[in-house]
């Protein structure tokens, strides 16, 4: 990374500024020969100056200011440059460093180089595009706690326990049979830092929970009222409702955000045996979505006798996250109790009598086991190895009465885990994929 870079880090538009960020060795190099400022005498300082282009005419009035290496951002020498809002002052800005020595910035790799000079860790990266995506005041939150370290810390004081008993187990090891180390208890001590870990990974869950989202998939036969539903839920019209069975064809889908937790909510074609090609296209898009679902809410008409049909449908949801939302409460009970594992709602999208109960029912069902007040945020990569850290040490614990050689090893592998959550030794194809996720100018 000795080349300078340079994006526009502001959201193309019409707005008060926009910020153009330079990072590299030739960050200041390059801005002298668009800027009238030849010098950034104090650190962090913003000067009032002009831009111009290569032929010396003025393109706008400009603030810079320089952060010199390695106070900055990236840990190199960074350059900002605001110019008045709009698309063209900046993009201007953008083409004159690009002709005088910068390229262009990859996606997130301001970013990739804070993390490989050290400024941050791969937990902290998260944290930094979490905090650019929440939606919700919980996932910021989530997002800063993140972004702050706590997380980092979190992981880090583990793996310096499991690093201190790594060394016990060794040098046991290295005792003659028979003789055992004073006072070392392996069993215990894996005891309590897998209690650690269980008390982490909820926070964990909770974060991808908050930045990710959770796709909920309303499901049922014609007319049981699941565009009603939609609607209802969202407290607008999104959906077409008719009397007429097939009106929905397509999958529909809206987001909300219930208790903080963001939800993508699809209505989906009714279930059914269609002629129609397009219909029986619809259906088996509605088969489809129901099995790659969080939670799946299947409507039944309750002022109808329960069909084969749909106690085929409950039959398939059993045991997973699934609530049954037994529609139309505002007319005559026909289809009578329904026994299942599923949560079983009575409502009526029609005046609204139990929507309430329904959200609280899916964010309930979304956060189960997770410590939303408390999430942090992690990629999916991240939360599988601190699983599979738990999983190495359970393992451990089961084996410390039977030999400290495999104790060991699986110890140092529960070790290694927490050091790639951090992003220690992690591969170019990682981070690729990691930051890649990230806008350009971040």
């Amino acid at each position: 990374m000795n080349d300078t870079i340079a994006a526009i880090s502001t959201a193309l538009g019409e707005g008060a500024i926009a910020i153009v960020r330079i990072s590299g060795p030739d960050a200041v190099s390059v801005s002298r020969k668009v800027l009238a400022r030849q010098d950034f005498p104090e650190h962090g300082r913003m000067y009032l100056t002009t831009l111009h282009d290569n032929d010396g005419n003025i393109i706008d009035r400009v603030l810079c200011v320089h952060f010199r290496s390695p106070k900055s951002y990236t840990g190199e020498d960074v350059v900002e440059i605001h110019t008045h809002g709009g698309i063209f002052a900046a993009r201007s800005c953008l083409e004159l460093l690009l002709s005088n020595g910068a390229r262009t910035a990859d996606p997130g790799e301001f970013t990739r180089r804070a993390f490989v000079n050290g400024h941050i860790d791969l937990a902290q990266a998260e944290g930094v595009l979490s905090a650019i995506t929440s939606r919700s005041n919980e996932a910021l939150k989530a997002a800063a706690r993140t972004l702050t370290g706590e997380l980092s810390r979190a992981v880090m004081k583990i793996h310096d326990d499991i690093l201190a008993l790594q060394g016990k187990i060794e040098i046991q090891l290295d005792f003659p049979e028979g003789e055992t180390l004073t006072g070392l208890d392996v069993h215990g001590e894996i005891a309590r830092i897998v209690s650690s870990l269980e008390e982490l990974i909820p926070r964990c869950s909770a974060g991808m929970i908050l930045s990710h989202g959770v796709n909920v998939v309303i499901a049922g036969r014609p007319n049981a009222g699941k565009s009603s539903l939609l609607n209802a839920i969202l407290g607008h019209k999104r959906a077409i409702v008719t009397d007429i069975p097939g009106t929905t064809r397509d999958i529909i889908e809206e987001a909300i955000i219930i208790g903080g937790v963001p939800v993508r909510l699809s209505d989906t074609a009714g279930l059914r045996e269609a002629d129609d090609v397009i219909e029986s296209e619809g259906v088996r898009l509605a088969l489809e979505a129901m099995k790659e679902s969080d939670i799946c809410i299947y409507v039944l008409d309750g002022s109808c006798d329960l069909a084969a049909e749909d106690s085929r449908h409950l039959r398939a949801i059993e045991g997973r996250n699934a609530i049954i939302a037994v529609n139309k409460s505002d007319l005559p009970n026909h289809v009578g109790d329904i026994e299942s594992s599923c949560k079983v709602l009575h409502l009526s999208a029609k005046n609204g009598e139990g929507i309430d109960a329904l959200k609280s029912a899916i964010y309930d069902m979304a956060v189960k086991d997770c410590a939303v007040n408390a999430g942090l945020n992690v990629s999916a990569y991240q939360l599988e190895e601190l699983r599979g850290a738990l999983r190495d040490l359970k393992e451990g614990e089961k084996s410390a009465a039977f030999g400290d050689d495999v104790t060991a090893g699986l110890v140092g592998s529960a070790r290694l885990r927490l050091l790639r959550v951090l992003g220690v030794d992690a591969g170019d194809e990682l981070l690729d994929s990691m930051f890649s996720r990230f806008c350009v100018g971040k």
